[in-house]
């Protein structure tokens, strides 16, 4: 079965629309304003031990790139890996009212072999 072509006004304009560039064009973030805090949970504490990974929680307008400088110039070792997720806040009840939490970046940063970070 065929389906009918979408009707001329509804077609999206790929030519007008905008590449996406993340974090905001001109902002210059410091490396204490990348990183807000290491994540210390369960399972980030096996990932540190068994994968040389931890966890942060990260500025969400910061890239991998900036991320990775931050790591390496704050706890003076190599990183290898950065991976992000946009962790999306759960809804929450306020009195009589539905509403969100934030929004949060998290990054997980895998070390070279010889590095380590200690937090405590």
């Amino acid at each position: 079965m065929q389906t009918r072509p979408r009707p001329v006004k509804y077609r999206r304009k790929n030519k007008k629309r905008l590449e996406y560039v993340p974090g905001q064009p001109g902002i210059e973030l410091r490396p204490y304003q990348v990183v807000l805090r290491p994540l210390v949970t369960e399972k980030g504490t096996h990932q540190s031990t068994r994968h040389n990974a931890y966890a942060f929680q990260v500025n969400p307008i910061a890239t991998k790139s900036d991320i990775k400088k931050a790591i390496q110039e704050m706890f003076s070792v190599r990183v290898e890996k950065v991976s992000t997720q946009i962790r999306h806040g759960k809804k929450r009840r306020f009195r009589n009212k539905m509403g969100q939490m934030s929004d949060w970046k998290r990054a997980l940063v895998t070390l070279h072999g010889d590095d380590k970070i200690d937090f405590f």
